[in-house]
């Protein structure tokens, strides 16, 4: 079999570093020739976990056809949000624990999709079930993605197959969840040295809704003055992003990992979509969501379902 490359998705958190990795590593095991890369370089939680765990982070790819026929998916399926050449690629897996939008391929092929709160989750069964030993280091790395993606179980996309999960990797890891996982966060909140633009892309994702495209993106904070202390810039970079990419609307949600609020800061059209689905109103083209800390389960179905009406 040819060699195939994992990658999950672009601007990569990381449960995307960290499938790539877990998932590359099984594939390994079981006979295929597989390299994880990624689509973005690592930001600081990640690259925190890395090197906790003692791994080097996957090589940034930009184009994947070049290299290689063949290709697997994790932590996502949408084509806009993967590698730009992905329609000259064959993929033959995804494992992923998001919605299936815009996906379709010329063969048959594995996909692996369950709603749970990380891909890490869905890829322990698939070394429990295809009897592979998971290596210390790994766990550590599969439990870091699990942390992350659950902010530390507060979330409300954490399952209880993900804090089953996120025990037994921290008892192979040989960690303690809470102490590790509080420290992991803290790690990606460091802003300091962050521009505007760099604030805008760490974690964004772009999203086709009804007939409008909309670029969502999430930034974890322990202080949300941290980031609207430049809100003039971050309103002008955001509306100059949506005349470069032809986004409609670009939603920025700033999370506080201490507190489990976020607050949104909006520019393009319909601003009033905003303001529907999250039963708000926009002050300074800003507002608190109470509660709300998942891209995945509290802010683009809210969303969506506003722009199809």
């Amino acid at each position: 079999m040819k060699k195939v490359l994992i990658f999950g998705h672009q601007n990569p958190d990381t449960d995307a570093i960290a499938s790539a990795i877990s998932f590359a590593y099984l594939q390994n095991q079981l006979g295929v020739e597989a390299e994880a890369v990624a689509l973005g370089e690592v930001g600081e939680e990640t690259r925190y976990a890395l090197d906790y765990f003692n791994f080097e982070a996957p090589r940034v790819i930009e184009t994947a056809a070049n290299e290689v026929e063949q290709v697997m998916l994790v932590d996502h399926n949408e084509f806009q949000q993967s590698v730009s050449d992905i329609k000259d690629v064959e993929i033959t897996s995804v494992v992923d624990h998001h919605r299936i939008a815009n996906f379709e391929t010329a063969n048959p092929l594995y996909y692996r999709a369950e709603p749970v709160g990380c891909t890490n989750t869905i890829i322990l069964k698939l070394f429990k079930e295809n009897s592979v030993e998971i290596p210390k280091e790994l766990a550590g790395l599969m439990l870091s993605a699990i942390i992350s993606d659950s902010l530390l179980f507060k979330s409300p996309t954490c399952t209880p197959e993900d804090v089953k999960a996120a025990k037994e990797l921290a008892d192979i890891a040989g960690v303690d969840s809470e102490t590790y996982g509080l420290d992991m966060l803290k790690a990606g909140t460091d802003l300091s040295q962050k521009s505007v633009e760099e604030l805008l892309t760490m974690d964004a994702k772009s999203f086709p809704m009804g007939d409008k495209s909309v670029r969502i993106a999430q930034v974890n904070v322990v202080d949300v003055n941290d980031v609207f202390s430049k809100q003039a810039e971050l309103e002008s970079a955001m509306t100059q992003a949506n005349l470069e990419n032809n986004y409609d609307l670009f939603v920025l949600v700033v999370t506080n990992i201490l507190d489990s609020d976020s607050v949104v800061l909006a520019a393009g059209t319909p601003m009033e979509a905003v303001e529907e689905a999250f039963k708000v109103t926009l002050e300074n083209n800003k507002a608190t969501l109470k509660g709300v800390v998942s891209r995945k389960k509290q802010v683009v179905p809210q969303l969506t379902a506003a722009l199809t009406k």
